[in-house]
Formats: C-alpha cells, sequence, structure tokens
C-alpha cells in the first residue's frame, strides 16, 4: 500500500508542480494557449488556483516524508480531487466536453492517493 501510494502521489505532485507552477509564475498570454479559460476569470483567481495546486503537491509528499501531521497527505489528496470536480464543471460549461478526459484522470488519481494514503496511515 504505501509503495502504490508512492508511486501515484509522485505523478500526482510532479503534474500539479508543474501545472500550478506555471499558473503562478506566467502571465494570461503565455498561458492562453494551453488553458483558453483563462480570459474567463481575472488573473488573481488563476494565480490562487495555481497555489493551491502547489500546495496540494507539497501536501501529498512533505507529511508523509517528514512524518509530521502525515493526515495532510490525504487531506490534500481530497483537495485536488475536488479541485479536478471544479475544473471538470468549468469544461462542461464551456462546451469543452473533451477537455474532461484529462480531469477524470486526475480525479481518479486524488482519489486513489486519498484511499492509499488513508489505508495505509503512512
Amino acid at each position: 500500500m504505501v509503495v502504490a501510494y508512492w508511486i501515484v502521489a509522485a505523478l500526482l505532485a510532479l503534474f500539479y508542480l508543474y501545472s500550478g507552477g506555471r499558473k503562478v509564475a506566467q502571465d494570461a498570454d503565455a498561458l492562453r494557449p494551453m488553458m483558453g479559460w483563462v480570459d474567463s476569470f481575472p488573473l488573481a483567481l488563476v494565480k490562487a488556483v495555481g497555489l493551491l495546486e502547489v500546495l496540494g503537491a507539497l501536501g501529498l509528499v512533505l507529511p508523509p516524508l517528514t512524518g509530521v501531521a502525515v493526515g495532510l497527505a490525504v487531506a490534500a489528496a481530497v483537495g485536488l480531487a475536488l479541485l479536478q470536480v471544479g475544473a471538470m464543471a468549468l469544461h462542461l460549461s464551456r462546451g469543452e466536453v473533451k477537455e474532461t478526459g484529462l480531469n477524470v484522470v486526475l480525479l481518479v488519481l486524488a482519489a486513489v492517493a486519498a484511499w492509499l494514503g488513508a489505508a495505509a496511515t503512512l
């Protein structure tokens, strides 16, 4: 269980560090080609979502590594799953059904990480 958690958590953390880091570090013009929805929201909200993604990625990895507040890893996984529910709602409201495939995969991986983390009691 612990090994499976680390595999899933590492994949999610890498994805969210990249995605969230881009949202935090880049302006709307740089994000627009990959994320067409950025024009629909204030840049501060886009950056806040990016910050949540980065914090979620760190929350998946740091508590189990340090042994401090390991329950936060499960909370981070649940938070990332909820973030994907919101992302799917956004894409569906914009008629971007094809865009939800990645969201479904990330939602499932986050749910699996939450389950594995809770079951393994890291």
